[in-house]
């Protein structure tokens, strides 16, 4: 799935690296546990949280993450935005509760990482 479609079906806002919207994803995980994200996810996936701290950025990039989705409104600060700039990641923010959004994207054809 692109990264263009996440934006639409969540209808979030992108906040980083508009010009990677059409690069593809193969899975999602939706974890405020960075830890459980280590543990369990592959690469070129999608990462939902409502975590909003730098160690999000940090994490998804330890686990060759494209696309950062924060869930319920969160806002990342400034410091967030350029360090996932600078990492090449996007990063989109949605009104969408993370339960509502993991079962949007899984309904159109976006599953877990195995």
């Amino acid at each position: 799935m692109k990264i263009s479609e996440i934006q639409k079906l969540l209808n979030a806002e992108v906040l980083t690296c508009k010009e990677n919207l059409d690069n593809d994803v193969k899975s999602a995980c939706g974890s405020d546990m960075m830890s459980d994200v280590l543990a369990y996810v592959k690469d070129q996936a999608v990462l939902l949280t409502g975590l909003v701290n730098m160690q999000v950025i940090r994490t998804a990039e330890m686990m060759d993450m494209v696309c950062v989705v924060f869930v319920r409104n969160k806002v990342p600060t400034d410091e967030i935005l350029a360090l996932a700039e600078s990492k090449n990641i996007v990063v989109m923010k949605t009104g969408e509760r993370m339960f509502d959004a993991c079962g949007i994207l899984y309904s159109s054809g976006l599953r877990q990482v195995k």
